[in-house]
Formats: structure tokens, sequence, C-alpha cells
């Protein structure tokens, strides 16, 4: 077995240094990476993926660092480095350590792969904001990568105002694949939209009925296989209003709902977790 998995390695590392065959790398390592993501997205064993992950992300880096200006394999990495740090990572040095770089990925991804796209985090507001209108239909893949990495950092940067001052800018973009592509990854756009309009009560600008639309409008696009839309319904938006029925209701069907979704399979796993925390504090909550 040690064998095989060496032999594979260097086979990658044969195509990555091959001269003159460009199209070929890049249809190779677009198909691994592809694979390699489903492999961890689909896989429902946290254990497993929690232990062997670290090693597909040094994996994926060192394809990254074959083919350096390759979109694809950047918005991969951002997306893949991303989703490790929300499900994995505890320790705030780590988080933001990585999610600064699935930022950097994801922003390098956009200067190389999109029109005009190049320091989007150093853009006047203006600017961007031109820039964002002129996005289109084909685009949104690219976009929603570039969107999540960077909400994930400034998740982990929420102690520095000036990384959530850019949260705008990232609402800016998910408005704008609501509209150009609404069903774009099971609807997940309408998710993040719903927590932005539920992470401050209605006393301070939050607009959470508006919230509930977004998290309704999530649940529905995925066929309510998106447990994690669920979650945070009652999360963010069932205990901001304090409706102990619809929190309960909620989080009791994330726990009897299927878990093997594709591409869905590992948070619907963390989403079943984070349900079962919610409703053991619920009596302390309400």
């Amino acid at each position: 077995m040690k064998r095989c998995i060496r032999h594979l390695l260097w086979g990658v590392w044969l195509i990555l240094l091959s001269s003159g065959c460009s199209s070929l790398v890049g249809s190779v390592t677009k198909g691994f990476a592809s694979n390699l993501s489903n492999a961890i997205l689909d896989n429902p064993d946290l254990e497993m993926v929690r232990a062997g992950a670290p090693s597909y992300l040094i994996l994926i880096d060192s394809l990254v660092a074959g083919s350096p200006d390759n979109a694809y394999l950047l918005e991969q990495s951002a997306y893949l480095h991303s989703v490790y740090a929300v499900a994995f990572v505890n320790e705030e040095i780590r988080s933001k350590l990585l999610h600064t770089k699935a930022k950097e990925q994801a922003l390098r991804a956009a200067c190389v792969g999109l029109k005009n796209a190049c320091e989007l985090d150093r853009l006047p507001f203006k600017e961007f904001q031109k820039w964002a209108d002129g996005m289109r239909a084909k685009d949104v893949p690219s976009i929603f990568t570039i969107a999540t990495s960077w909400l994930g950092w400034i998740q982990a940067h929420s102690d520095d105002f000036s990384a959530i001052a850019e949260l705008a800018r990232v609402k800016l973009m998910m408005q704008k694949i609501a509209d150009l592509e609404p069903s774009h990854d099971d609807g997940n756009v309408y998710l993040y939209l719903g927590v932005f309009e539920t992470l401050l009560p209605p006393a301070m600008g939050g607009k959470p009925e508006l919230g509930r639309d977004y998290f309704e409008t999530a649940i529905e696009l995925s066929n309510g296989q998106n447990l994690l839309a669920k979650v945070m319904f009652a999360d963010q938006y069932a205990r901001l209003v304090f409706d102990r029925e619809l929190h309960d209701k909620l989080l009791n069907e994330v726990m009897d709902a299927p878990l093997e979704v594709p591409g869905l399979t590992l948070m619907n796993t963390v989403a079943k977790q984070q349900a079962a925390t919610l409703l053991a504090s619920a009596d302390e909550y309400f």
C-alpha cells in the first residue's frame, strides 16, 4: 500500500514537472483537485478527515506550487483550507493563519482568472461596487469561493475592526450571486445572506425577518438536504427572536435527516453535531 501511494505521488510530481504539457497538466490536476475535494466533502468520518485533511492540504499546495497561475487550483486550495479551518480548527492563531492563506489564494485566483479583479480588498469601495456590477453568471463559482474564503477570514479576525469593515464587500458579492445564480451551491448564498441579516437584533440594525426569508430559501433550494442551513436558521434566527418552538423543530429535523448527500456529507455531519449541542443547551438559553 505504501508503495502504491508513493508511486501515485511520484506520478503527480512527474506530471507537474513535465515541460511542454501545459494542457495535460491543467486537465489532470483539475480532475485530481476536484476528486480530492469530493472525497473530503463526501466523507462522514470526521475523525478520519480531521487526521487526514492536513496531508491533502499539503498535497494540493504542491499542485499550486507546480501551477502557481492556475486559478482553478488556487480556488480549490482556498476552499479546502477554509472548510478545514471552519470544521476542525479551534485554536485562534491556527485559524487566523489558515483563513488568511485561504483569502490570499482566493484573491490571487480572482486576479488570475477574472477581469479587472486584482487587489479587490484594496480597491476603493465605489470601484469595488463598479466591479461587482460587472459580474456575469459564468463568474459565480469563482466569486462564491472568493466571498466564502473572505468571510472565513473576517470571522477569524472578528477582533479587528478593519477586518469587520470588509464585510460590506462580501455581502455585496453574495447579493450579486443571488441575483445572477440563486441556486448555486445548493442555495448556500442565501444561508450566508441570512446570517448577515441576523447578526444583530432589530434595535441595532438587524433584519431578522429578512434573514428568516433567506434561511427558508436556502432550505428550499437544497430540498432540505443542506442541514447546516437549518442549524444556522435555529441558531441565528430562532434564538435571536426567542422562538423555542421553531428552534427545536428545526434542530430535531436535522437530527432525524439522512446524513449522506453528495457534496454535503461532511458539513451535514458537522451540522448534526452542532444541532445536538444547541438542543442540549436550549433549556438554559430559553
